[in-house]
Order: structure tokens, then C-alpha cells, then sequence
């Protein structure tokens, strides 16, 4: 299989290429820089460029087999600062891409989505792919949208997509932004020696997933046939205080965080259903989420960012 990877040398991206030759696939990357946190990979072809630059982008699709659409130019917790952008810069440019797949003749696409903001205040148990869509910030409303436009080019095109709707992913190689992950962000500052703040009472539920497995389910999607959207996370649900308690305990460290005002875009519950993602895929989490901390923590103290 030929595969470019839109977004390969940032943190998911860098594990989906790492599964897919693994799995004995080619790969091209393409992106705006080259990794942050490792040497260039050999038998990887690099392609530096901005997703906006379309002539750039259709080289870098052409001759392949399946696209992985990695690439977002914002975050859940900023994209409501600015929604034109987040439409111009994510939706059209989607559009633009798939246009060009489809003049390419490229049919498969795996689009990582979320499952943290597509479905918005969703009831307090694991939330199936057919939940009601009600997303609640920018970032949620333009994944919802390129996700009904990958099924209007399905039926009207041929376009066989694959929509990853993924829970909250952590593991080596996350930058700490301050906008995303709060694991990545929770290690560093205890790590520096920084206080750690919560929007909150602490008690939101998020559910976290070992980006090695997200990975390995991107690599199954794009091998499979099934067109439509999956889940993918841990299936279970940690509060921010479990997270801390868990952090604490791994570090070796006391963590007394401070607590700041809730925010309104956050939403108090989101873990994932992952039954179909076992069903049509084969996949299953083979990370526990302690394990996972562990070989975190010690990236996080090795890694000087």
C-alpha cells in the first residue's frame, strides 16, 4: 500500500507512520516541518509544504493508494476564537483535498475526527457512532461538516472514507501547547516544577488513549473496506482528579492542583463506545492506561521540550 500522511511528522501522525511500516507499507509525508523530537525516518519520502498549497499537496498525493488526513490548523479549546478560519483553513481546505483526490483517482481516505466534540453534552455512558451529532464549539462543527461531506463524495464520487472519531490520545512525542493534552501538558509542569491548573471542579470524564493504539486502528481502517464512522478510544472513563491521582503515582510526586472556573466549552462527559470499532475493524486498546503513563513520563523527563 502507498500511503501519504497529511500531518506525519506531528505527534499522531509520527505513530501512524511508525505502524504503517511496521506493517510493510510505503509512506510519503507531508507537512509543514520535519519531526520535532527525532531524526528523519529511513524509506520515508518527506514532503515539506502547507495543506493550503494545492499544487504542493496534489504532488504529494499523487501514485497513492490511501490519503490519512491528519491535518488541523486548530485546536478544540481556540477554534471558537476565530470560526472563519477554522472554516477557511480546515473545511475548504478539506474540500479542496478531496477534489484533488478524486482527480487523482485516490479513493480511500482515513480522516481523523473526534469523538471528544463531535457529539457534544452526550448522557453519562460510553456514546455509540450512531449518537445524535451535536457539537458545541467551532472545532466540533467543522469536524461534523467535512465528516457529511466525506458521505455526499462517497455516494456521488466513489470517495470510500473512513472517519476516525478518536477520544483524548497521549503517549511520546506530544508538544505540551497549553491548549492540548492535558496529559502531555499535566506531565511537563510536573516535570518543571510548575503548579498544574484544572477548569473546574476536576470531575470532568475524558477518555484516554495510548496513541500506539490509535495508530494501529488508523492503519486497520485504511486496510479495511468499511466506509462510515468508528470510535476509537480506552472505552473507560477517568475524571481529571482520577488523571492527577494517576500522575502522582507514576511521578512519585505530590500534584496539588489549582482549580479555576469551568468553562462553557467543555463538555462534562466523554467517553467512547468502541464496540464497532472490535466488530468491523479487529481492534482493540492494547495499552493500559497506567503502562502508558509510565513510558510518558519517562519520554517527558528525557525530552528537554
Amino acid at each position: 500500500m502507498r500511503a501519504v500522511v497529511l500531518g506525519g511528522n506531528g505527534f499522531i501522525g509520527s505513530h501512524v507512520v511508525d505502524a504503517l511500516l511496521a506493517n510493510g507499507h510505503k509512506v510519503t509525508v507531508f507537512d509543514r516541518a520535519m519531526e520535532r523530537y527525532r531524526d528523519p525516518l529511513p524509506g520515508v519520502d518527506y514532503m515539506l509544504g502547507d495543506f493550503a498549497d494545492k499544487m504542493a499537496l496534489a504532488e504529494a498525493l499523487n501514485g497513492k493508494d490511501v490519503v490519512f488526513h491528519l491535518v488541523s490548523t486548530t485546536f478544540p479549546g481556540t477554534a471558537n476564537l476565530d470560526p472563519k478560519a477554522d472554516v477557511t483553513s480546515n473545511l475548504i481546505g478539506t474540500l479542496s483535498m478531496i477534489e484533488t483526490m478524486t482527480s487523482l483517482g485516490i479513493g480511500r481516505l482515513v480522516y481523523l475526527s473526534s469523538g471528544g466534540t463531535v457529539y457534544g453534552t452526550a448522557p453519562s455512558h460510553p456514546i455509540p457512532e450512531d449518537y445524535p451529532l451535536n457539537p458545541i464549539n467551532s472545532y466540533g462543527i467543522v469536524k461534523v461538516a467535512i465528516e457529511h461531506y466525506l458521505e455526499m463524495f462517497r455516494v456521488n464520487h466513489g470517495l470510500q472514507p473512513i472517519a476516525i472519531r478518536a477520544a483524548n490520545p497521549f503517549g511520546p512525542r506530544q508538544r505540551h501547547t497549553g491548549v492540548q493534552g492535558v496529559v502531555a501538558t499535566f506531565m511537563r509542569k510536573v516535570r518543571d516544577g510548575q503548579p498544574i491548573e484544572i477548569w473546574g471542579d476536576g470531575c470532568v470524564v475524558r477518555d484516554f488513549l495510548h496513541v500506539a493504539d490509535l495508530a494501529a486502528l488508523c492503519v486497520k481502517a485504511a486496510q479495511s473496506d468499511f466506509c462510515g464512522a468508528v470510535n476509537v478510544g480506552s472505552g473507560q472513563g477517568r475524571s481529571l482528579l482520577e488523571l492527577i491521582e494517576a500522575l502522582s503515582d507514576v511521578s512519585g510526586q505530590r500534584i496539588a492542583p489549582n482549580f479555576k472556573p469551568g468553562r462553557k466549552i467543555d463538555v462534562p462527559y466523554s467517553v467512547l463506545d468502541i464496540t464497532r470499532a472490535s466488530k468491523v475493524l479487529g481492534w482493540k486498546p492494547a495499552t493500559g492506561f497506567r503502562d502508558g503513563l509510565r513510558e510518558t513520563w519517562e519520554w517527558v523527563q528525557q525530552s528537554s521540550a
